[in-house]
This record gives structure tokens, C-alpha cells and sequence, in this order.
């Protein structure tokens, strides 16, 4: 049974392990072992869930997925949602990001981005009622996807 809760200081090491473990793919498929993600350090995760929205999916004991979350103004930014390799594709990154959207009450909107070649996370954020706002090409073999989605917009 997966849990969703906030995640503590505690945390940092297995969330870092966690998101290491969930970019290699990512990474392999921009040809970018230097990622944000790939390259954080604890202190950074630690600092994060310090002062950000993070939640965690745990099973067992076990951290299986995350999530971030930072309000700016009226719009919260997600980020850095990851699920273990060996859980992808059982619904836990669809209850994480719903959960941050239960969060974060005070957001008008929620905006995220993702690679695009990165068609299974696309897929996912569209499901959610994200819609596509802008690309942006930020280096030769990378376009940032920006989506956004409205605080009203149903999850069903």
C-alpha cells in the first residue's frame, strides 16, 4: 500500500538516491550524464524539502516516489517527480501529482516542464489536464516542454 506524506530533512538521502536512480534514463536519452537532477547534492535535496512542498510515496517503509512543489505568486512550480524504476507505470506518479495539487490549495496553477523526447512523461501530464504553453530549446539536443495546468482542471 503506498503513502503519501510530507517529506522530512530525514528523507534527503533516499529521495537524492531515488531521483539519481529515476534520470539515468533521462539522462541516457539526452546523451547528458550532467543533468540538474543526476547532479544535486544532498545538502541541496536537504535544503529543498526545508523550504518547498515535498511530498513522498513510500511503501513498506520504502521511498518509491517524490515529488516537489514551490509557490510562486499564484503558480506552483512541480518538479523533480521520480518513481523508482522498479514502480513505474502503477499509478504512482498519477497519486503524487495529484496529491500536490491537494498540497498547494493556494495555487491558481501548476507549471512543469520536461524534456522533449521524454514522451512518457508527456503523456502522463496531459492525462492530468496540463497543457502545453511554450518550448524551449535550451541546449542542441534539448527543447524544454513547458506545461501548465489550472487549478480547476479535473484529474479524472
Amino acid at each position: 500500500m503506498v503513502e503519501i506524506t510530507r517529506a522530512l530533512p530525514e528523507d534527503a538521502g533516499e529521495i537524492l538516491t531515488l531521483q539519481r536512480a529515476a534520470y539515468v534514463t533521462e539522462a541516457q536519452l539526452y546523451g547528458d550524464p550532467f543533468i540538474g537532477p543526476l547532479v544535486e547534492s544532498l545538502d541541496q535535496v536537504r535544503t529543498v524539502i526545508g523550504t518547498a512542498v515535498v511530498l513522498k510515496a513510500t511503501d513498506g517503509g520504502r521511498v518509491v516516489g517524490a515529488v516537489r512543489g514551490q509557490v510562486s505568486g499564484s503558480t506552483c512550480l512541480v518538479g523533480r517527480l521520480v518513481v523508482a524504476p522498479d514502480r513505474q507505470g502503477q499509478g504512482i506518479g498519477t497519486a503524487l501529482l495529484a496529491a500536490m495539487h491537494e498540497a498547494v490549495p493556494e495555487a491558481a496553477a501548476f507549471d512543469l516542464f520536461t524534456g522533449h523526447l521524454s514522451e512518457g512523461n508527456l503523456r502522463l501530464y496531459r492525462r492530468l489536464g496540463y497543457r502545453e504553453t511554450q518550448r524551449e530549446r535550451v541546449q542542441d539536443h534539448l527543447t524544454l516542454v513547458h506545461l501548465r495546468r489550472s487549478a480547476e482542471t479535473s484529474t479524472s
